[in-house]
This record gives C-alpha cells, structure tokens and sequence, in this order.
C-alpha cells in the first residue's frame, strides 16, 4: 500500500483500515479535480472526504467553516494527527495571524480553516490569488440555502469562488438538506457543475420520540430521572427565558447543567461551550444558537421542550446526538402553543411571501412527522429523499408502542361547525367547552349554549377534544390567528366541514417513563466488554482526560472511546503494537504509544 494513496493515508495519519460507505468514491472525484457535493448523515466521516484529498494534492486546502469552535477543535485533531493546519479568526492576535501567513507563504500549512466572511473579503482573495490553492471545502453548506435551516447570508458570497478559482475542485458539505436545498447548493456553488453524492439520512441508533406537553417542567424532569446521572446531553428551549429556567430546574435537581443563548455575553458562551466538551456529565439548555457543528461524539440524548422550526432543524438538533454510534435518544415535546408560535414567527419574519409559504410548508411536514401515524424514522426519511428498506425501525416510540388511528371525520366536522357559528373568534378551550355542553360565564354571556354545536361531543373527554383541535391544526383544517389565538378554518377546513375529505385522529399516550436506558454507570460504548476490561477502559478514560487537560483539547481529540475499547481489549504493551490500535496513526503512535502503554503495562499486573 502506498503511504500517498488515499487507503494510505487513511492508515498511515488516521489509523483506519478501510474507508466507510461513499468516502473512497468521493474522495477520488475530489482527487481527479472535480467539485463535489456530498450529503452524508453525522457520524458518516465528511471530513476525511476533504482531508484525504487534501493531503494527497500539492498545496494548500481551504475549509470553509461557520464557528470558531468548530474550527479550533478541528485543527486541534489534525495537529494531533501530525498534519499543518491552523485556524485565521477574530480571536487570533496579530502575532498568531503573522506566524500563519508565514507558513502559508513557505508552503508548510496543509489547511487552513476560515469563515465565510473572512475569506470573501477582496484582501483575503487577493492573497489566495498568489497561493497554490488544491481544494476549496465548504462545511455546513445547508447554511447557503434560504430554504434551509440555518441560512447565512455570509455563505451566499461563496457562489463567486468557482468563477473566480475555475480551476480548483470545491466540495461541499452537510448532513442536512432536503431536495430544495441541495438543488440550491449545486447551483449556487457550482452552477450546476458538480457531481452529488446523497449517502442517506439513517441514524438508527437515535431513539426517536414525541409527547404531547403536558407540564413541560415535570416531562423534563420524569426524562431525566430515567436517565444515567454521568452522561452529556442538550436540552433545546425556544426562549432564552425558559433556557435560564429549565438550567435552575436541572441544577436544583442535581444535574451539572449549564445555559446557552444568544443573550449571554460571548466570553460566558465560549467557558460554557467548553465545559461542554470536556466534561462527561454536564447538560447544555440552550437555544438554537447553540450547537451548529459541535463535534462531540458521546452526547447521550437531545431534548425538545418546544417545537422545532422545521424538519432540517429537527433533524440538525437531534443529529448532534450518538455521533460515536452508540444508543441516544431524542425526546420532543409539544402542544398547541407551539404550533402557534412557529406560524407567527414564520408570517412577522421580513422575508419575501414565497419564502414564508415555504416556511410555512415546512412546519406542517414536522407537524406530520409529530402526528405520524406509524414509524417516525419513515416519516423522516422520506421527507429528506430516503427509501428505507424497512416499513418500522423498532426504535422510535410509535414502533415500540403501536397506536391506532381513528375514524373521527364526523368529529372534526362537529368542532369546525362550532368555530364557525361563534364566527371564528375564539380559542380552543372555548370551542371545547362548547362542544361538551360545559357552561362558563363566558358561554353564559355570549349564549352559546344555544348553538346547535352546544353539547354535541360529550362522547369525548376535554382531553380528546384537544388531541382533535392539536390535529386539525397539524393537518391543516384549522389555523391559530397569531395575534389572539383564535381559531380560523382553511378551505381545507371548509371542505371537511361540507362532507369532503377523510380525517382520523390519535389518541395520546403519554409516556410512562423515558426511553429505554440503563442505570449503569458504565459507558454504552462498553457494555459488551469483560468487567476486567471494562476497568482498564474507565482507566483509560481517566488517563485520556488528564492528557486531553494538559492540551487544553476535548477528550476525543486525543482518542475516541472506539479507540480506547480497543485499547482494553487489544492490551498492548509495546508502541509498536499500539499502531494497530483503532484510529491510532503514525503520530499518535508517536506521540502517546509509550504512556499508554506503559499505563496499560502496569495495569494488567
């Protein structure tokens, strides 16, 4: 095997023996000189799709990148690896910055990592002119498309790279994007000059679960009760006051919890962010501003206490779960509120209408994911392209607890009947009472216990008649006016209402306890080790962590838990055996085959 050929470099820098799925196949393209957009689910290996051509090609490789974070971590893993690579951003002094472009200017720097708006910048491109550029690479490249999930306007600038460097190979990359958005990508980017790689969305191991909200406080904290108390996780909350109040909650209950927003000052961001990544216990609450990229492998779980804007962000949020491969779970809740929330938010952006009906598009397809009658995984997967082989996934909760649908169009009809006739004014606790005979003050005055709608679905309980209203809404009968929360009927509503159309509803099941998991301290990562191997590994562990201290790096940077489960099961006890460790290249094998195994050594006395 030649040390330049791409299996090569996999073994030789990296420690892998064989590449996964589409990685040789895209890597190859890359190496040929042509552009590449590559669609492959977390965990799948996107960066070797760009870093192995990018060693193989004379000169220097770009990598677009959309957080500082992300960028640092990166570098840090390919200095480990024993490659040049350094990182030019606003946190960098002028000395660090001078010293870069020096090795730059000297040919030595492999990568280079930059953001969008640094690198468009007609002084930046004036000196990538000069350089001998191999390969330009673009991570998070949803971010390009305003149909996406997290659009930035900074990645629009991208679009001139391939006429201005017609010559140079552009990859891009993501592990989110829809149809819409990748046709976006390719003709943004590359102008439709480009060959697209879409490896599938799966991520089997990620539980997929969704409950009505029924006291988000108390859901949040029956979750976490069934949970390990030494594991990583992300709580998402739709308002920075509520990611202050969710943080006191958990802390008060004794988790190791931490709170992320956009209202926090960027230095308090930063030391919370940080923690995150190296500590094994610790809960981020955070808004969406937290979480793009964040490349930690052992997250155990993602918990929604609102609904999501769209499927690309549930799917880019749950997505930062299980990226090691091992069982996570992601757990949703929602409720009414939250579907009115979103459409508000979607019809006051100050966006173009085509974009707000998009918007609007979208929300309803995560609605039917939320209200899926059968597997959500399915659900998911189609709505992003995929065909999977399989008609249920056994891990989500509609697979683990089948619920039937029921024939409730004469029911629909009958709670459209009464928004109509009190003229589409009010919300649904009062249509509800209405249509239970329930008597208020407010029926009382407005007479409305004289409607013919008046007591007419006293064979449901004030719970059904709520799971009706959420799912009239979902599937697009009804609507929710933004500013008072009063029920409006669409044509589609209309049209129920006149005998047209079908409509089933499902009951609620709440949950009784979170998803399946173990109280055992001891990582899923080891579950199938000896108990003798099972301690090396947690002292293994614990030797990562002091290094990965002393580096200022998180700890997976040093290795992954693949690689220190090998490490207990393999034994080595010199550095030469250590090079067929898992994920154990030259350098690392360098770097820390004598204390490792050396540690190991005296251990197994």
């Amino acid at each position: 095997m030649q040390k330049n050929s791409a299996e090569g470099i996999l073994k030789d820098v990296f420690g892998y023996d064989a590449f996964r799925g589409k990685q040789l196949e895209i890597i190859e393209n890359v190496v040929a000189g042509n552009n590449v957009l590559a669609v492959m689910p977390t965990g799948a290996g996107k960066s070797l799709c760009f870093q192995v051509p990018g060693l193989m090609r004379d000169g220097l490789t770009i990598v677009v990148s959309p957080l500082i974070s992300l960028m640092q971590n990166q570098v840090e893993a390919l200095k480990i690896a024993g490659i040049e690579a350094e990182t030019i951003n606003s946190n960098n002094s002028e000395e660090q910055t001078r010293k870069i472009w020096q090795k730059i200017n000297a040919g030595t720097l492999k990568f280079l990592y930059v953001s969008p708006e640094k690198l468009m910048t007609e002084r930046m491109l004036d000196h990538v002119d000069e350089l001998n550029i191999n390969l330009f690479a673009i991570d998070e490249a949803h971010c390009i498309s305003q149909w996406g999930a997290a659009f930035r306007p900074e990645y629009e600038d991208l679009a001139f790279l391939h006429n201005r460097y017609p010559k140079t190979p552009i990859i891009a990359l993501t592990a989110t994007a829809d149809s819409g958005t990748r046709n976006q990508i390719c003709d943004k980017i590359f102008s439709g000059n480009v060959t697209s790689y879409l490896a599938g969305f799966d991520r089997p191991n990620i539980a997929l679960n969704v409950e009505i909200k029924a006291g988000w406080k108390q859901q949040l904290l029956k979750f976490m009760k069934g949970r390990p108390q030494s594991e990583n996780g992300i709580v998402y909350c739709l308002s920075r006051k509520k990611t202050e109040e969710a943080t006191a909650i958990l802390i008060e209950s004794g988790y190791n919890a931490l709170p992320y927003h956009a209202g926090m000052a960027g230095e308090a961001r930063e030391r919370n962010l940080n923690r995150f990544m190296t500590e094994p216990d610790l809960i981020m609450v955070a808004t969406i501003a937290f979480g793009m990229g964040i490349d930690k492998p052992d997250i155990r779980f993602v918990f929604h206490t609102d609904l999501p804007g769209s499927p690309e962000a549930y799917y880019q949020e749950i997505g930062r779960a299980g990226r090691d491969g091992e069982p996570a779970v992601a757990h949703m809740i929602y409720g009414l509120d939250d579907i009115r929330m979103r459409r508000m938010f979607i019809d006051n952006e100050n966006s173009e209408p085509d974009l707000k009906r998009r918007g609007h598009q979208r929300l309803n397809l995560l609605l039917s994911y939320a209200e899926a009658p059968e597997c959500r995984r399915v659900t998911l997967l189609k709505y992003f392209g995929d065909d999977p082989e399989y008609e249920k996934c056994g891990n989500c909760d509609l697979c683990q607890t089948p619920r039937a649908t029921i024939e409730a169009k004469e029911a629909g009809q009958k709670f459209i009947s009464a928004i109509f006739r009190t003229g589409q004014s009010f919300g649904v606790a009062h249509i509800v009472n209405i249509v239970l005979g329930k008597m208020s003050d407010k029926i009382s005055q407005l007479n409305h216990d004289m409607l013919p709608t008046y007591g007419v679905g006293k064979g449901y309980s004030a719970s059904d008649w709520k799971t009706i209203a959420r799912q009239l809404m979902a599937r697009g009968f009804i609507v929710s006016d933004m500013e008072f929360g009063s029920l409006k009927i669409t044509e589609k509503g209309f049209e129920l209402l006149r005998g047209n159309g079908d409509f089933r509803y499902r009951p609620d099941v709440t949950f009784k306890k979170s998803a399946k998991s173990s109280n055992k301290k001891t990582a899923a990562a080891i579950r199938d080790l000896a108990d003798a191997d099972q301690d090396l590994y947690l002292k293994l562990k614990n030797l990562r962590k002091e290094i990965a201290a002393e580096r200022s790096v998180p700890a997976y940077i040093i290795f992954s838990d693949k690689s220190l489960v090998d490490m207990a099961v393999q034994k080595p006890t010199s550095v030469d055996e250590f090079g067929d460790v898992y994920g154990v290249g030259a350098e690392k094998q360098k770097k820390f085959g004598k204390k490792f195994t050396d540690f190991i050594a005296e251990n197994l006395v």
